[in-house]
């Protein structure tokens, strides 16, 4: 994955088989779009009256979702685990995160806590490695008053411009740059 950051491949696999699913899987369905073909046909038997044909297209239309399911043709996922990649992925531009939004009003996430797991110094800015994994830098040239090193708190939120403020145990803050 050339060009990319190497956190990025767990997230951008599970959006990637969302978005990107086999067109059999992947066709929309009319006056309903974002959906897969393969959930609209299982919400389709609710249609049918007899009773006997109703069930019979709920069992191959949830069969085949199964299937579809296992092959990794469609992901479903659930509103923790959409924020889960919401988190994960805080600090990177994606090019969308729709998938992960619907229903509800998608939550705005504008900054993170985390531990971090290791802390050093690279040309004179720190670079912060979370417990999640996830790899910060400071991008401006600040003086940090006490050295952060492993359990330091780190509070990173949303600036202007798309930056990032990085507090370390409640110092004054750094601007700061997601790397991995």
């Amino acid at each position: 994955m050339t060009g990319f950051w190497p956190g990025a491949r767990l997230s951008l696999a599970l959006a990637g088989a969302c978005a990107l699913a086999p067109l059999g899987a992947q066709a929309q369905s009319p006056g309903v779009p974002g959906r897969a073909a393969i959930l609209q046909s299982l919400l389709d038997c609710r249609g049918l009256s007899d009773d006997a044909a109703r069930l019979a297209c709920y069992d191959q239309a949830a069969g085949a979702m199964d299937q579809a399911e296992a092959k990794g043709d469609i992901v479903v996922v659930d509103r923790e685990q959409a924020r889960t990649v919401r988190r994960q992925t805080f600090g990177f531009t994606m090019p969308s995160m729709a998938l992960f939004e619907r229903g509800v009003a998608p939550e705005e996430m504008d900054n993170i806590t985390g531990v971090a797991k290791r802390a050093y110094q690279a040309d004179g800015k720190w670079v912060i490695e979370l417990e999640d994994g996830a790899v910060w830098q400071q991008t401006d040239t600040e003086v940090v008053g006490r050295r952060p090193r492993a359990g330091t708190k780190v509070d990173i939120r949303k600036a202007s411009l798309g930056s990032y403020f990085m507090n370390l145990d409640g110092q004054r803050a750094v601007r700061a740059k997601r790397v991995q």
